[in-house]
């Protein structure tokens, strides 16, 4: 598939005109036993029946980002079986690829050693990456999955899971500070649930927690007031979105500095503690935000939208955060988009694949019918999944 071509690509190492995967092995990963793909980077069209692993496919590709992937899975389950019978994981799985950017050619190797459990190991051009932070210094993958339908009318937690994906594209500092803030508030809240926090560790704690979350809180209200700018930029038949972040510490920093902000949060902490003993983390911070979501010229909230607004609604703020990000970093995102068809009617799905198209970037698109994905045939790359095994479509 390709592979004459990218043979010339890989070995020449040069900046590309378009951001993509050129190249991917699985190794003992999901239904893969053993899978090469040499590819353009054009985008990329999966099509096959439910269960086939395209969406294995989507996921292997996710985790060449910080984070637990699409799926947000153990890494045990990730690991190869060959019979339904067989429950214990196989030993480990591997994801290797290479992938084309404007700075050149990026090689990344990662995936799980069955010694080190849930650990999950990264190397960058050859050499080990000091942690997972890495890749989204180098690159920038966002995805939309049948699972985000609900998005808005579920809990705030998958909309913070969400928006961290979209700064993270934007600032590639912000996981780091996100996974600070989650590890000092798991902690303290250990601490005071078993009784055994001393008051001078218990005000370091809360210290970095403070830090972290003000720079988290600030972090997020940056990315949502420049993606509602891109959002109410938009053209086309996609609904533009009106974003809002809700939470404490963002409210704060509308009327004070980072500095004021992370002092108050540290005392309210200190005070809260004999209240906090038995309750599920904090009270208040940053886990605690929402992205609220609605219609721009409506007014209506996303959660009370139609299924079809609402999806139209993800693509929108998808495809604004895509040009932004190629604006704030010079290159736009990979796209990861499973079943992306459904629920869009044809002159939606034509808009959307024109945007892709004009991307500059490779996107991976599944669906079960070939057919719905016919306008892309002359700039794209169909493959047919079966069975864990890859075919060039005819």
């Amino acid at each position: 598939m390709f592979a004459e071509a990218q043979e010339a690509r890989i070995g020449a190492g040069a900046a590309a005109d378009r951001v993509g995967v050129t190249r991917l092995l699985l190794t003992n990963f999901r239904n893969y036993r053993e899978t090469r793909i040499d590819i353009d980077t054009v985008p990329v069209v999966l099509a096959g029946p439910n269960g086939a692993g395209k969406t294995n496919l989507l996921e292997a590709i996710s985790f060449l980002a910080p984070g637990r992937g699409l799926r947000a899975a153990k890494l045990t389950d990730i690991d190869h079986r060959p019979s339904p019978e067989q429950t214990e994981p196989t030993g480990g799985w591997a994801v290797s690829a290479i992938v084309a950017t404007r700075r050149g050619n990026l090689r990344i190797g990662t995936g799980r050693d069955a010694a080190l459990g849930e650990r999950r190991l990264v190397r960058i051009d050859g050499e080990p990456a000091r942690s997972q932070a890495a890749l989204g210094e180098r690159l920038s993958v966002l995805w939309l999955t049948p699972a985000m339908d609900r998005l808005f009318t579920e809990g705030p937690a998958g909309r913070r899971r969400f928006l961290d994906r979209l700064v993270l594209g934007l600032d590639p500092a912000h996981g780091s500070r996100v996974a600070a803030y989650e590890q000092t508030l798991r902690e303290r809240s250990r601490l005071l649930r078993d009784g055994l926090g001393n008051p001078s560790w218990l005000t370091a704690l809360e210290d970095v927690m403070a830090e972290q979350g003000v720079a988290v809180a600030a972090g997020r209200r940056e990315a949502v007031h420049r993606l509602e700018q891109a959002c109410a930029e938009a053209d086309g038949p996609f609904p533009r979105a009106r974003l809002m972040l809700a939470g404490t510490v963002e409210n704060w920093l509308e009327t004070m500095p980072a500095l004021a902000a992370e002092a108050r949060f540290a005392a309210l902490l200190a005070a809260s503690r004999q209240s906090e003993e038995h309750a599920d983390g904090a009270v208040l911070g940053p886990h605690r935000s929402d992205l609220q979501v609605s219609l721009a010229k409506t007014g209506i909230a996303a959660e009370r939208a139609s299924t079809g607004e609402q999806k139209a609604l993800l693509i929108s703020i998808l495809l604004a955060h895509a040009r932004l990000q190629r604006e704030v970093r010079g290159e736009p995102p990979l796209l990861l988009l499973d079943e992306v068809a459904a629920h869009l009617d044809a002159s939606r799905r034509a808009a959307l694949f024109d945007a892709i198209l004009q991307l500059d970037s490779q996107a991976w698109l599944t669906g079960t019918d070939e057919a719905v994905f016919a306008p892309l045939r002359a700039g794209s790359q169909f493959l047919s999944v079966r069975d864990g095994s890859l075919l060039a479509a005819t």
